[in-house]
């Protein structure tokens, strides 16, 4: 165990690790529409193994609270698990060079129609890092107002569901298992800590 992880740095934070290790071999074991499967053999203890994980370009997420403080939840249909979802306006990092701020803005105007007059980070996430190496960055946007313009969606946005609801309502149906979307119940949850610590 290393020192950081055993609290021996002098702090008792609890804190992820970079670790590096040398990867003898990386190669697209499946090249998908949306994302690629890659298969990588590395050196870890006294040998190497192989993992296969989802490369993924890394995504944004917005928790959008109203003049009413309410929070934007949106319902989109998901093919692999074949429900439709209530979760956040989100995207994928897919625009090169763009920073995450500026794709969670594009998204909420592309998504909700909404631009914002106020951005704070409020959770960065590793959806799945057993399986894939996504990192969401989740912002929490206030001050909203209508774009100026109303994008035309398509495919599963096209029948996009809008609601508020209040942090409470959304509260709820995380914790009885009412939504399902892992990106929403942390966000939800991060808020309602953020709040209860003032």
């Amino acid at each position: 165990m290393s020192e950081a992880a055993a609290g021996l740095d002098g702090t008792d934070m609890l804190r992820d690790e970079a670790f590096g290790v040398e990867v003898l071999q990386s190669d697209v074991a499946f090249a998908g529409v949306v994302w690629d499967i890659r298969r990588e053999r590395f050196a870890y203890g006294d040998g190497a193994l192989t993992r296969e994980f989802m490369e993924h370009p890394g995504a944004v997420a917005v928790l959008a609270v109203d003049a009413d403080d309410r929070v934007l939840s949106i319902q989109q249909y998901r093919h692999p698990i074949q429900m439709r979802n209530w979760e956040l306006p989100a995207g994928l990092l897919d625009v090169e060079g763009e920073p995450p701020l500026e794709a969670a803005q594009r998204e909420l105007a592309e998504e909700a129609d909404l631009v914002a007059a106020d951005w704070q980070p409020l959770i960065t996430m590793h959806t799945s890092p057993g399986g894939s190496d996504e990192v969401i960055h989740v912002f929490r946007a206030t001050g909203l107002a209508a774009a100026p313009e109303v994008f035309a969606r398509d495919s599963e946005e096209a029948d996009i569901v809008l609601r508020w609801v209040a942090l409470d309502e959304a509260v709820d149906a995380v914790l009885a298992g009412r939504v399902h979307n892992g990106i929403f119940q942390a966000a939800v949850l991060a808020e309602h800590a953020r709040r209860s610590r003032g």
